[in-house]
């Protein structure tokens, strides 16, 4: 299956000989983000991190819809992703090339990479697939059974 690659993404996608990097945007003073980011970097992806002051313009280029908007944005092999994705979901994106613009988890739901808080319940949350005519679909539900 093919993939859309956003003229967009061309400069932030940062593809390297050695695997692909994910670009991220995010605020100087996020602890979240930080933890997500380790997150990626313990499972095995390159991460350059990019503190701006407006994550928001970062979603609205990249594609995402602002309703789905969280912390943080990112980029990797022409696809984006909004929010604490976990690695697995980004590796299954890139292995399976989806024609999508990329993966969304809305808003920061505990327990999801980068939201874990000890001694707290984790939330059910669903890892999105924004298509590239806009549909949206459940790539991965977390914490449900």
């Amino acid at each position: 299956m093919a993939f859309c690659v956003s003229p967009a993404f061309a400069h932030a996608a940062g593809e390297r000989r050695d695997g692909p990097m994910i670009e991220v945007y995010k605020s100087e003073t996020c602890g979240c983000c930080t933890q997500w980011i380790a997150h990626l970097q313990e499972n095995g992806f390159k991460v350059k991190a990019r503190n701006v002051p407006n994550t928001a313009a970062y979603r609205a280029r990249f594609g995402i819809p602002a309703a789905l908007g969280s912390c943080h944005t990112a980029a990797v092999s022409g696809y984006a992703l909004e929010g604490h994705v976990p690695a697995a979901e980004i590796r299954r994106l890139l292995a399976e090339k989806p024609r999508a613009v990329g993966l969304a988890v809305p808003g920061m739901p505990l327990g999801s990479p980068g939201m874990e808080m000890p001694g707290r319940v984790a939330d059910a949350y669903d890892v999105l697939l924004l298509r590239t005519d806009g549909r949206q679909e459940v790539y991965r539900r977390y914490g449900t059974q």
